[in-house]
């Protein structure tokens, strides 16, 4: 079992930056993929980033590609999205994701582990 928890989230003026954090605790010791989605309003939940447990392979959805940069620290267990130039389409419940092994995916229901979340405001 791994634990997630977010943190960061407020509110932010477009073209501003925020980071986001997520820490993990429990079963850290297996090698995960760590993710991030976003839930904005009346939209269905979609896929931000994600990243291998060895750091490499970042990947993004186009929305955001150039814009935010995922990271993550293993001997801290926590995980990173830094947004930068937000924009008011960014506002939504970020919420950090876990899954085992080596490989990205972008595919929801491949995570098994999944945060509370936390909400991303940007005004316009």
């Amino acid at each position: 079992q791994v634990q997630l928890a977010e943190s960061g989230g407020g509110l932010v003026q477009a073209g501003n930056s925020l980071r986001l954090s997520c820490a993990a605790s429990g079963h850290t010791f297996s090698p995960y993929v760590m993710g991030w989605f976003r839930h904005p309003p009346g939209k269905e939940r979609e896929f931000v980033a994600a990243i291998t447990w060895g750091g490499g392979s970042p990947t993004y959805a186009d929305s955001v590609k150039g814009r935010f940069i995922i990271s993550r620290d293993n001997a801290k267990s926590m995980t990173y999205l830094q947004m930068n130039s937000l924009k008011f389409d960014d506002t939504a419940v970020y919420y950090c994701a876990a899954r085992g092994g080596s490989r990205v995916s972008t595919a929801l229901g491949s995570y098994e582990y999944w945060g509370q979340g936390t909400q991303v405001t940007v005004s316009s």
